[in-house]
């Protein structure tokens, strides 16, 4: 082979150690029924005002989507009483996560999560060619003198999921004002607010005032769960002024499409069906905690929609024990391994039969009065 065969594009130095995403298991080979409680979706499914949306959008195929993304941005912002040019919209708020690191980390530059966060932080890290750096929790929760303390001259950016996924963990907002307080004013603070509105905590709504009254803070949220449109990919953040510029001129120019801006802009419209999703997580949620608990088994407590299951690091009934067990009765939960959790699964609070199917194949999982 000549030299000139022999050579061949090099991705730049740091992304083949990149380790990819892998999503939560969604088949169990064999089993008739299924209940999928791997990716916290939610159990009611879409408003149906944002199916008639979707359906309606389908006419217009041919034509490109609106670059930016207008009509959704309306609706977000007359929902929470924003302005819609501090608003961006994105494929989930993963990509936007994403675009978040490319502009403002660089080489040498350090991003700060916690201990048990969301794995795309450190996937869009490296991604920018950047440090992570990874702050330790307490309880399970993040730390905010942790986070503080890892802070260096180098940092640019700090990622706090709350709640956090996949401990459903909660830092109350005072904490949050803390954490920014301490920051240096040229730190970007990104609030990942995925499973914000399953929040009961009367505080949750100081993080966009925080958001607003700030220069380096944004907030991200999804469409991907109460509201039921995972399969559409839409998030969308609020932040100043320059970081939404800075946003903009790097995302693709159309990277909404139009059927996920309909769908969107119609489901953030149907409180109705949001408050229904609500009360089915608070009905349900305390309900699996409780029949967890009943048979021996530690619960991390969970403001989102779904608790993390601890177990012990026995042969025979170890995580991984239960959930090949789990999924041979049909019931797909998540393993945990990749956050640093290898004796937990995280289950999603489904719909009455998939959460009494859960519990029963729990119980049938071994001998549980000594676990």
């Amino acid at each position: 082979m000549s030299v000139a065969e022999s050579l061949r594009p090099v991705p730049r130095p740091g992304v083949l150690a990149i380790e990819a995403y892998v999503p939560g298991k969604s088949a169990a080979p064999g089993v008739a029924k299924i209940h999928k409680l791997s990716s916290n979706e939610t159990p009611l499914g879409p408003s149906p005002q944002a199916v008639a949306a979707l359906r309606a959008e389908s006419e217009t195929l041919a034509l490109y989507p609106d670059g930016n993304a207008t009509k959704l941005r309306t609706a977000i912002a007359a929902r929470y009483g924003l302005d819609p040019a501090r608003i961006v919209c994105g494929a989930g708020s993963d990509e936007l996560l994403s675009l978040l690191a490319l502009a403002y980390l660089g080489p040498g530059d350090e991003g700060i999560f916690c201990e048990h966060g969301f794995l795309v932080y450190r996937i869009a890290i490296l991604a920018a060619g950047g440090i992570p750096v990874v702050a330790p929790e307490t309880d399970l929760t993040a730390d905010v003198d942790a986070i503080l303390a890892a802070v260096t001259p180098r940092t640019k950016i700090v990622y706090i999921a709350n709640p956090n996924n996949p401990t459903g963990t909660y830092l109350p907002f005072d904490e949050v004002r803390r954490l920014h307080a301490g920051l240096p004013g040229d730190v970007l603070l990104v609030l990942d607010g995925a499973y914000a509105e399953y929040v009961r905590a009367n505080d949750y709504g100081a993080g966009l005032e925080l958001v607003l009254e700030s220069q380096n803070v944004v907030m991200t949220r999804t469409f991907s769960k109460i509201h039921g449109l995972a399969a559409q990919r839409i998030g969308w953040m609020v932040g100043p002024e320059g970081v939404v510029d800075a946003l903009n001129r790097i995302r693709g120019p159309f990277n909404v499409s139009a059927g996920a801006i309909a769908a969107g802009a119609a489901a953030i419209g149907d409180e109705a069906h949001v408050a229904a999703a609500i009360a089915h997580n608070d009905q349900w949620l305390g309900w699996l905690v409780e029949q967890v608990r009943g048979l021996g088994y530690a619960v991390t407590p969970s403001v989102g929609n779904f608790l993390l299951i601890h177990f012990p690091d026995e042969p025979g009934r170890t995580a991984a024990d239960a959930d090949a067990h789990l999924t041979r009765q049909g019931v797909i939960v998540r393993r945990v391994s990749a956050y640093g959790l290898p004796n937990a699964l995280r289950v999603t609070v489904g719909s009455e039969e998939a959460n009494r199917a859960f519990v029963a194949a729990l119980a049938s999982h071994g001998d549980h009065r000594d676990a």
